[in-house]
């Protein structure tokens, strides 16, 4: 019996027709629904979504956010084409992350 075993911490699976990423006009990133079945998939896993309303300075979602910033200027680096284009799924989730 060969069983395909499905990778630790992949997105296989997750579809924007199936509610669990966001169209990037509403934004992209992943909704509640995303994060559950993720969590669900993947045990022991501590993600969130994104941090989106406003925070007092210091602290644990503001933190959160800096760090995701940090990480998607990262990406912005990496793939320059997607830091070209306004629509792309990169720059439509940091904009929601107010990055």
């Amino acid at each position: 019996m060969t069983e395909k075993k499905k990778r630790k911490g992949t997105m296989k699976g997750h579809t924007i027709g199936g509610g669990q990423k966001r169209p990037t006009k509403s934004g992209a990133g992943m909704t509640a629904k995303g994060v559950a079945k993720y969590r669900r998939d993947n045990p022991g896993s501590k993600l969130k979504t994104a941090v989106t309303g406003k925070v007092k300075k210091g602290s644990k979602a503001a933190k959160r956010r800096k760090s995701y910033c940090a990480r998607s200027a990262g990406q912005m680096k990496k793939f320059p084409k997607a830091a070209k284009d306004p629509n792309s799924r990169l720059r439509q989730a940091r904009r929601r992350w107010k990055c």
